[in-house]
């Protein structure tokens, strides 16, 4: 694993003696008169985007679609996400048009937005270049950019980041990428101790780590693991149905947006169990059309799923499996993480027990999937919105993207900046 200082690529085994420089490097960019400004981010994003575009690091790119049954096509349409057009807008929407000179105080008093100084990011390793997105997002503030990477880290937020100090050699002195364990702690510690603010993805566990290495005096951002599931009226239509197979398949349940499973909107066990038969029929079809679970975690599951069936005659869990895929159905109506992997779970929750059931849940809540007829949209979207979610989409746009959307439910620019009021 290769690590990034200030603009340089160096092997794992020399980062002990650069992390000891670390913060006095950090402090010199920070004293410098000239900042690094946003155009300049933006412009270098846009040409690195390019890049990828015309298939310049398509020998690095390709084979992590081909291993998680991305479609290219897919691929291709986040790109945009990237360039110049787009990233303005997404600045606009955060922080508006006059970001950096907002309207003064009064006759007396100005206001201006500037970076918090320095993040230190802890990423997370679902996705491979979330590590890289994160930095750009603290990039476009002007902000100093510490990056821990997840364990696991296959070299590509290594590769986009130094090629996007090529571009822009300003760059160069706002980006440290470290590989260092989480046994670490006195690392992580320092870092922690040198960063304004603690950028950290991941779980319940990641955000306790990393609240208790930050000091009283750092402040501590959470983008933590979350849980989205769809829900389902049963007048639903098999276009909607495949839809949300179709986004299950292609994500694999990965990722925070992914449904983990399907509360259906009845009390009725035998209504229940006839929409998971009919949405298992659906499942293995659109299953068909994609690449093969890989085995190992297909191995996982076939064995907890003999578990299961062990149970059901307690447990009164019932099971549908083939070409190893799962629905399975139960009486409770517990929000959980589903096995993955294309193995989902499918409970009853009645629209009028969905506040008493998921609030609860408040903090880990994310995406909601709807299927349901239009005249239960409107309702359905009110009750859901005051359990805690912050996105609600049709079923087969859970993990879509779109300019300008927040981040569970808050912009990152804002809160990577500062508003700091001076005398004019």
């Amino acid at each position: 694993m290769m690590i990034l200082y200030k603009g340089e690529l160096y092997e794992n085994h020399q980062q002990k003696d650069l992390i000891l420089k670390l913060r006095m490097d950090c402090y010199e960019t920070l004293g410098k008169e000239e900042s690094l400004k946003l155009s300049e981010v933006v412009e270098a994003c846009d040409k690195l985007i390019q890049n990828v575009k015309s298939g310049m690091y398509d020998d690095l790119i390709l084979p992590l679609l081909e291993e998680f049954d991305i479609p290219y096509d897919y691929f291709q349409n986040h790109l945009p996400m990237f360039e110049k057009p787009s990233l303005m807008k997404k600045i606009d929407f955060e922080l508006g048009k006059e970001y950096c000179q907002i309207s003064d105080l009064d006759d007396f008093n100005v206001r201006g937005r500037y970076p918090l100084g320095i993040l230190f990011h802890i990423a997370a390793g679902n996705v491979d270049a979330l590590p890289a997105y994160s930095v750009i997002e603290g990039l476009l503030v002007g902000n100093i950019n510490i990056l821990k990477l997840p364990s696991g880290d296959r070299g590509v937020s290594v590769k986009l980041l130094s090629e996007l100090i090529k571009i822009e050699p300003k760059i160069k002195s706002y980006v440290y990428v470290f590989d260092v364990p989480s046994t670490e702690t006195e690392t992580l510690k320092m870092f922690a101790d040198i960063a304004d603010a603690i950028v950290v993805w991941g779980g319940d566990i990641a955000i306790k780590a990393a609240r208790s290495m930050a000091s009283v005096n750092t402040k501590i951002i959470e983008w933590g693991h979350k849980l989205s599931f769809a829900y389902a009226t049963l007048d639903v239509d098999d276009e909607a149905l495949e839809g949300l197979a179709t986004h299950m398949c292609m994500s694999n349940q990965v990722l925070c947006s992914s449904a983990q499973g399907i509360f259906v909107d009845t009390n009725s066990r035998e209504e229940l169990d006839k929409f998971a038969e009919r949405f298992f029929k659906i499942f293995v079809r659109v299953n068909k059309t994609h690449k093969p679970i890989p085995f190992g975690m297909m191995s996982k599951n076939a064995l907890q799923l003999y578990y299961e069936k062990l149970e059901s005659s307690r447990s009164e869990k019932k099971i549908w499996k083939k070409d190893g895929i799962s629905v399975m159905t139960s009486n409770d109506s517990d929000l959980e993480l589903s096995m993955m992997f294309r193995s989902i779970w499918i409970k009853m929750l009645p629209k009028e027990k969905i506040v008493q059931q998921l609030k609860p849940h408040k903090s880990h809540l994310q995406t909601v999937g709807l299927l349901s007829s239009k005249e239960n949209l409107e309702e359905l979207k009110k009750i859901l919105i005051k359990t805690g979610v912050t996105r609600i989409t049709y079923g087969k746009d859970m993990s879509r993207i779109i300019v300008g959307e927040s981040h569970d439910g808050m912009y990152p620019l804002r809160l990577y900046s500062r508003i700091v009021e001076t005398p004019k």
